[in-house]
């Protein structure tokens, strides 16, 4: 029997139901602001219309027009009573 090894990601998935993995995604905005001690960074992807989420304590690089690797929870948020789809990364890598 051989043992392979299980990667990050992997290992993410299986912990977790709801969390997808999505790779060589190319990103078509990248927007950045600060919220208090945090920067929030929002991106879209090509072929989706929903909003990717995440937050950094320093400022990311821009990912206009990069293909990324996310992994990620659906989430829906609440703006001026009305709700919103988002998904929050909770892991990007530039591919």
């Amino acid at each position: 029997m051989v043992m392979v090894k299980k990667t990050d990601v992997e290992k993410l998935l299986d912990k977790h139901d709801n969390l997808t993995h999505s790779e060589e995604l190319v990103v078509i905005s990248h927007v950045q602001r600060k919220d208090d001690d945090w920067f929030m960074n929002i991106l879209l992807v090509e072929g989706t219309e929903v909003p990717f989420k995440f937050r950094r304590r320093k400022k990311y690089k821009n990912l206009n027009g990069a293909r990324v690797n996310l992994t990620y929870y659906p989430m829906t948020e609440e703006i001026a009573g009305m709700e919103f789809e988002a998904m929050k990364v909770v892991r990007i890598k530039v591919s």
